[in-house]
């Protein structure tokens, strides 16, 4: 079983090179900057600040590896779609994200991926890219609808349904409402983490 509280920050990668080697899975956490991964590594770790919460959104341009009891990986790769970053910002940007997918060694070892999207806006131009490549490399995914907390009960159904009916996201894909405030969605996230990497969670 999982020993979720057993998790530690294991590498802030600014280069491919420096991707650890460790022989355990990789589920890798995408999404646009403040879409609230940071708070959602956070909840799922039971930590309150283990990932630290930008004040620049989009400014941290690294692979941030989280490593849990061990047996996995939380990859946190760096948020897409912040308007104000540079051009080289950007460059560095996609040859990071890229080279994460492509060119990483440990490739094999990636399981899955969770998607974030805001519940509120729903999937972004730049989310749609991100499906599209995942769908391309044909990886499998889940979708994390962040900041249910924020919604009525009209608002919440109407906008979970509109992500769900997307026509990008692969036939029968999870989505699963989270907020981070609330710890609503945490287990739910972890069984599925727990079906792809092939772990026990919960004891279950």
């Amino acid at each position: 079983m999982l020993n979720i509280q057993n998790s530690a920050l294991r590498m802030t990668a600014g280069e491919i090179r420096q991707f650890p080697a460790d022989p355990i899975p990789q589920i890798a956490l995408c999404g646009r900057s403040n879409v609230g991964k940071s708070s959602l590594i956070n909840s799922l770790l039971g930590r309150k600040s283990l990932a630290r919460v930008s004040s620049s959104p989009g400014k941290t341009i690294t692979v941030n590896f989280y490593e849990v009891d061990k047996k996995l990986f939380l990859v946190d790769l760096p948020g897409y779609g912040f308007a104000k970053r540079s051009r080289e910002e950007q460059v560095k940007w996609s040859s990071l994200t890229d080279g994460y997918f492509t060119k990483n060694p440990n490739a094999d070892r990636l399981v899955g991926a969770a998607q974030l999207v805001d519940s509120r806006i729903g999937l972004t131009k730049d989310d749609e890219a991100m499906v599209e490549w995942l769908n391309h490399m044909e990886i499998p995914y889940f979708v994390i609808a962040t900041k249910v907390d924020k919604l009525n009960v009209t608002e919440r159904k109407k906008n979970l349904e509109k992500i769900a009916a997307h026509p990008l996201l692969r036939e029968d894909t999870p989505i699963i409402p989270y907020s981070a405030l609330k710890g609503e969605g945490r287990e739910a996230v972890w069984n599925v983490i727990g079906d792809l990497c092939d772990i026990r969670i919960f004891g279950k």
